[in-house]
């Protein structure tokens, strides 16, 4: 029996943009950048139908030690129905220190508690010779097919999440964090996408990468007809959907301000509305962003710091700009065409999207 292989949305011949694509269409495109997943599938011992149906998603800038060699980091509210941590400080001080976590609503505390653990074993001196660390974590609302009130995540899945990290590209769809998520009436969950940028006056290359854990939209929302007429309209929809949520990662290597990241990252907004969301009142619409290209020393006895950035009125932020847009809008999508029907409590089932 052949296996089913869930393809991306450029295999099936829906084009997003003018821009090249990177060789794997996915964050860790951008140099360094590794992705683990941590997913649990499996009935609850109470016999009631409850079921575990969710996951955790680490994102790592780099392979290095993130709280000694931080990244430029940014974040943007687009609508602020949220349970984040770490988003305050990464404003206030330009900076990520930590592997970036997505999961569900209620195991934020669980996830932020077994990244600490990680990052803590990591670096004896965190609370000890220096000061704190500040933890990143993102989530949307899996209820309706994870017995969200049961806590089956634990510390100890966001550290395995962590430690299966990897440079290849990443599996999306019903995976990780994403593995309860509903976009649009249909499954959703992990997306991905990624672009080259090129600054033909500079001779630079860069690469822009986007993560999405998608949770958000009523099918009537979806502005399907612009990308496939679907192959199977009798394809039900989830019939009770919420507002939902959708957390954006996005990631770059060009050399660029914690405040211009924070200007590339409000483009996320532009690819999120061309999928038909219009940022409803319950949903948590957020973008993570980070650079790669500095990494920033924890321990220095230096009192300056030289750094290079691109300048403002140069037309490769414009592309920058374009390319934000665009990979948000083609993970979004890839989030829908990589997942599968999934059940989970109560019987609850979620179709795959039917693309044509």
């Amino acid at each position: 029996m052949k296996r089913y292989v869930p393809e991306k949305v450029r295999d099936k011949g829906i084009l997003i943009g003018r821009l090249p694509v990177g060789k794997k269409n996915c964050i860790t495109d951008v140099e360094g950048v590794k992705v683990g997943h941590v997913t649990l599938d499996h009935p609850l011992d109470d016999g009631d139908g409850e079921n575990a149906c969710t996951g955790v998603t680490a994102i790592l800038p780099h392979g290095e030690n993130l709280f000694k060699h931080k990244v430029v980091g940014a974040s943007y509210v687009l609508n602020g129905f949220g349970k984040t941590t770490g988003l305050v400080q990464v404003n206030e001080l330009g900076l990520i220190e930590s592997p970036i976590m997505l999961t569900n609503t209620f195991a934020v505390p669980a996830v932020t508690q077994g990244t600490l653990q990680y990052m803590l074993e990591e670096n004896p001196e965190i609370g000890e010779t220096t000061g704190t660390i500040n933890l990143v974590v993102g989530e949307c609302n899996d209820s309706r097919l994870n017995s969200i009130r049961a806590l089956p995540i634990q510390p100890s899945h966001a550290v395995a999440a962590i430690k299966e990290a990897s440079t290849e590209a990443a599996l999306e769809g019903a995976i990780g964090a994403g593995k309860g998520m509903i976009c649009f009436g249909y499954k959703g969950g992990i997306g991905s996408s990624s672009r080259i940028i090129k600054d033909e006056g500079g001779g630079n290359t860069y690469t822009v990468g986007c993560m999405v854990l998608s949770n958000f939209g009523r099918k009537e929302d979806f502005q399907l007809l612009k990308y496939s007429i679907p192959k199977n309209k009798d394809v039900p929809s989830y019939p009770k959907t919420a507002d939902g949520s959708i957390i954006l990662v996005l990631a770059t290597d060009a050399p660029l301000s914690s405040r211009q990241l924070q200007r590339v990252a409000k483009r996320c907004g532009i690819g999120l509305g061309r999928t038909g969301s219009h940022f409803s009142h319950g949903s948590g619409d957020i973008v993570i962003a980070f650079s790669t290209a500095h990494k920033i020393a924890h321990f220095t006895k230096e009192s300056m710091e030289v750094r290079h950035q691109l300048r403002e009125d140069h037309p490769v932020m414009n592309d920058l700009f374009e390319g934000a847009a665009d990979v948000a809008e083609e993970a979004i999508l890839n989030s829908l065409s990589q997942a599968v029907t999934t059940k989970g409590r109560k019987g609850n089932l979620v179709h795959a999207y039917p693309f044509g």
